[in-house]
């Protein structure tokens, strides 16, 4: 874990420098509207918190998180591609394959990872990125809200049961049939 924050600025970093170099693109090319600007953060933002994820595991040795972060990317990318290519779907925009929204899935998918193997100091902000990076797919007519939230629905559900977590405590929400509630765990 003592490399975590080392890699975060360097994915940070990296982000500010890919993203500075969509705006010029767009600036030289066209004018940029708001929605633009939405647009290209959000392509932005969608590499960071699954490099932060897979980053964070490399860094703490921790194998194990590494191999199902992979597993379930692979299970969330893998459902979003067969639903796209099987659901006819148009977007708000017009161009085709709007269902479900892979940005939104692949952003979930690792911010549930992060709370999950590590706890919410990890996945809170991923999670947040994640809202924007959903929010920035309609906002810029990429998609609807419905895909949205297949997307978010794919990538929560692949991480939540392929994920154990890590040996630090842990929070998780638990829900039954005339329960609802929140266990706390920790392993020794």
């Amino acid at each position: 874990m003592k490399y975590f924050h080392k890699i975060i600025l360097l994915i940070m970093l990296i982000s500010l420098f890919c993203f500075s170099g969509v705006s010029v693109a767009r600036a030289e090319g066209s004018s940029n509207t708001p929605a633009d600007v939405i647009k290209n953060f959000g392509d932005v933002l969608i590499y960071i918190v699954p490099a932060a994820a897979f980053g964070l595991t490399l860094g703490a040795k921790d194998y194990e998180g590494t191999k199902q972060f992979a597993e379930s990317a692979t299970l969330a990318m893998g459902i979003v591609v067969i639903l796209k290519y099987t659901v006819p779907s148009t977007r708000p925009n017009g161009d085709p394959q709007s269902f479900p929204s892979g940005h939104t899935a692949i952003t979930i998918q690792g911010a549930e990872f992060l709370r999950k193997r590590y706890g919410w100091q990890y996945g809170l902000p991923a999670y947040v990125i994640a809202a924007y990076v959903g929010y920035s797919r309609v906002r810029s007519d990429e998609h609807f809200i419905r895909d949205v939230l297949a997307g978010a629905a794919i990538g929560f559900a692949s991480s939540f049961f392929i994920t154990t977590p890590n040996k630090d405590w842990n929070i998780q929400p638990v829900a039954g049939d005339s329960y609802l509630g929140v266990r706390l765990s920790h392993s020794w």
